[in-house]
């Protein structure tokens, strides 16, 4: 049986920034278990959706990402035996480790949404959330000049959600560059009681979406959609709404955890791994620890939050074998959305939803056309030439 020093399920940012961070601090020995060939830059996949990237941009092959000296195990985790400290492969091989960090992100759970597959196998419903849907987004965008659409935003947890915002926005924008805004009908769905419960943010945001003549649905889930009559039923706190003739549903599924972490979950945790969301350790389990999607930190998920994550979890790992205190995530997050083709606005807050700006010199939460620039351009490059090397 195989084992390594350190052992990361989960080959996305989390996993592979991690890994890198890991190796320059001095591990010799880390294992990344990720199944996939490629990875991807998932930001961007809001711009693919929206025209302003393609698939080919947010994409490499998991050779070219993976940290120098780091071993590469391309199969999938399905199991964790924690008393033996193995995780087992599917293909039946156990890996042993010292240190387990748990990172494979959540997974789409199209299943939750009675008639979204048949509705996305038929092409009237779409999401940028989905790597495999993504340019069809902007297909489905550009086809659009009358009628009625609806965009959600999605219950927690989901992977950044708060961006699912983009291509609304994008959208929006490009309907009325081309002169047919006024002849479709906008509908946003929105779990939150205000558009998401980020006082500072929504006050940016919501004279945006009136600009547009965007209707908001509040409190509000996506509970079904009918192929054949073509609706969005949502679910409220007063019943079921329905949203009739709707030609283009641009629906973001909803998440869960990998089912094989149920063992490593806790009562109150919905599925996420039960860890300390200030020292990313788990609860329970000597030596287990947990970042990202998957991680109950008790935090809106965010490629931003990640990089707080990794710079404490790697830290941490390091600690716990020296005996030194543990250093503490305060639950940073960070919402980058845009409101036209070519404005954005950052929201940065802990996990009270309090406003927590990494600089004061600039009001960040004003749509600005350098952040856009910075979000769509610089970004990428930062992530694939620094971050993914575990040089921030």
């Amino acid at each position: 049986m195989a084992s390594h020093d350190v052992v990361i399920v989960g080959g996305g940012n989390a996993g592979i920034s991690l890994a890198a961070r890991l190796r320059r601090i001095g591990c010799r020995d880390v294992a990344v278990i990720a199944p996939d060939p490629v990875h991807r830059y998932r930001p961007l996949l809001n711009y693919v959706g929206g025209g302003q990237a393609s698939m080919s941009r947010l994409t490499r092959q998991m050779t070219a990402v993976m940290p120098t000296g780091c071993t590469w195990l391309p199969h999938r985790a399905v199991a964790v035996h924690p008393d033996e400290r193995e995780v087992e492969l599917d293909t039946g091989e156990r890996i042993g480790c010292g240190d387990l960090v748990i990172a494979p992100g959540l997974e789409p759970d199209l299943a939750a949404i009675p008639g979204l597959v048949e509705a996305m196998d038929a092409g009237w419903s779409v999401t940028a959330h989905l790597s495999s849907r993504a340019e069809d987004t902007w297909t489905a965008i550009r086809r659009m000049t009358r009628g009625r659409v609806v965009f959600t935003i999605p219950p927690e947890p989901a992977p950044c959600g708060g961006t699912a915002l983009k291509p609304l926005f994008l959208a929006c924008d490009h309907w009325r560059r081309e002169g047919v805004l006024d002849d479709i009908d906008v509908r946003l769905v929105t779990p939150y009681s205000s558009l998401l419960d980020l006082p500072f943010t929504d006050r940016r945001v919501e004279p945006h979406l009136q600009r547009f003549g965007v209707t908001v649905h509040h409190d509000a889930t996506v509970a079904s959609l009918d192929h054949q009559a073509r609706t969005v039923t949502l679910r409220t706190p007063s019943g079921e709404e329905v949203v009739d003739e709707v030609d283009q549903a641009f629906v973001v599924p909803h998440y869960r955890a990998p089912g094989w972490l149920a063992s490593l979950a806790g009562d109150d945790t919905g599925g996420l791994v039960d860890i300390d969301p200030g020292t990313l350790a788990h609860h329970r389990l000597p030596r287990v620890w947990s970042l990202g999607d998957v991680a109950h930190v008790r935090t809106r998920p965010s490629g931003g939050a990640l990089r707080s994550q990794v710079e404490v979890l790697a830290d941490n790992i390091r600690r716990g074998r020296t005996g030194e205190s543990l250093r503490h995530y305060d639950g940073y997050t960070i919402i980058p959305i845009t409101v036209d083709r070519r404005r954005l606005l950052l929201a940065e807050f802990d996990r009270t939803g309090k406003p927590q700006p990494t600089t004061t010199l600039i009001d960040l939460t004003v749509p600005r056309r350098l952040l856009w620039a910075f979000d769509r351009y610089v970004e990428p490059v930062v992530y694939f030439r620094a971050l993914l090397k575990g040089r921030v």
